[in-house]
């Protein structure tokens, strides 16, 4: 599971829900939370951002947080 995927389950997010929000399919929704080799584009983290209602900045620095 990805720091994505973490936040999902944490706040018990319905991913078909996300994808209806952010046109991306639910099958992308699903390679993001899932598989910690999917790039998530910057386009891709600020629609889920939006669609959660979180900041996009805080998404941003927490699932890149190993990044250096």
């Amino acid at each position: 599971m990805t720091r994505l995927g973490e936040i999902f389950s944490r706040k018990s997010i319905n991913k078909s829900d996300v994808a209806r929000k952010t046109g991306l399919t639910p099958q992308r929704i699903g390679v993001l939370t899932l598989d910690e080799k999917a790039k998530l584009s910057a386009a891709e983290l600020y629609l889920i951002a939006k669609a959660i209602d979180e900041d996009p900045c805080k998404l941003l620095d927490y699932v890149c947080q190993d990044l250096k």
